[in-house]
């Protein structure tokens, strides 16, 4: 028995899922139903309860899983003590962000990050906001970041940073000639918004109740770089984080209009599964998200 069989059984106890369980350690997913079967004949017990429809543990198996990840924890520890005994910084960091954050607000720390520890390679990948905490609970990532951050039991948050919320409109649009607008200014206007499901639009819905207007956006889409392209061709205006169009802004393609008297932001937060062990290259990235980098406030 080796440790990484018990990583590979942990892992299809916590995903339920002997595919998925496969594509975190890159197997097939008939090479972890044979590990399955070799770890119950190794204890000659049922792990697993294959009568049931959903993936269902024996309570052996349960036992099994239990004590699998207390040494998976040990081992864990022992390589991150080992690696700050010899002052070793490197390995891999795998990320899982929102589009919004991965393509405007973490580019600046990935590159101060990737400059000082350049034996860390770094990982990202651009997922819905419900996936990024499905990669946590699942361990296909080290950390997620998300906006508005969800209370979740098995995962610790850690606030990153807030940025501002602002309107967006085509240079024509007939607010783009003011410099601030109040949230009923909008009214009558067609809004252009994120998905329902995505936080930053419930925030968006929650602003608008706050101030009795009932707005229904004539476009959702599920990605900030969309909602971008069709207020470009003035389809209408939107709500977006400020981070995400100051190229656009630049350019002139759009216009940015602040909402006066009042401030409202969207605090991010970096997301990692409770109890896992951080690495040193692990421990060097948050202290580095942070950081308060010059390149990052122009954003």
């Amino acid at each position: 028995m080796q440790i990484e069989n018990l990583k590979i059984f942990a892992d299809l106890v916590e995903t339920k899922s002997f595919s998925k369980s496969a594509k975190l350690n890159g197997l097939t997913q008939s090479a972890v139903s044979q590990q399955a079967r070799a770890m119950e004949r190794h204890f000659k017990a049922l792990l697993v309860d294959r009568s049931q429809k959903q993936f269902q543990l024996t309570r052996e198996g349960q036992r099994v899983y239990e004590s699998s990840k207390e040494m998976l924890y040990a081992y864990e520890m022992l390589l991150s003590e080992l690696q700050e005994m010899k002052k070793v910084i490197s390995g891999m960091i795998r990320i899982s962000t929102i589009y919004s954050i991965g393509l405007h607000e973490l580019p600046p720390y990935i590159k101060r990050f990737l400059h000082d520890f350049p034996s860390v390679n770094v990982r990202v990948e651009y997922r819905r906001s419900n996936l990024v905490y499905e990669d946590i609970l699942h361990n296909a990532v080290d950390f997620g970041l998300v906006a508005f951050p969800a209370k979740v039991r098995q995962i610790e948050a850690i606030s990153f940073r807030n940025d501002h919320l602002v309107v967006i409109a085509h240079p024509n649009h007939p607010l783009a000639k003011r410099a601030e607008i109040e949230i009923r200014d909008l009214a009558g206007h067609r809004i252009i918004g994120f998905d329902p499901d995505i936080p930053t639009r419930k925030a968006v819905d929650a602003i608008f109740r706050d101030n009795k207007l009932e707005i229904e956006p004539v476009m959702e889409f599920d990605n900030i770089e969309t909602v971008k392209r069709a207020v470009e061709v003035d389809h209408g205006v939107a709500i977006v984080p400020q981070a995400t169009v100051v190229q656009e802004a630049k350019l002139g393609s759009l216009v940015v209009l602040h909402f006066k008297n009042r401030a409202y932001t969207r605090p991010l937060a970096i997301l990692h599964r409770k109890g896992r062990v951080l690495t040193p290259a692990m421990k060097k990235f948050v202290e580095i998200l942070g950081m308060d980098l010059p390149e990052a406030r122009d954003n």
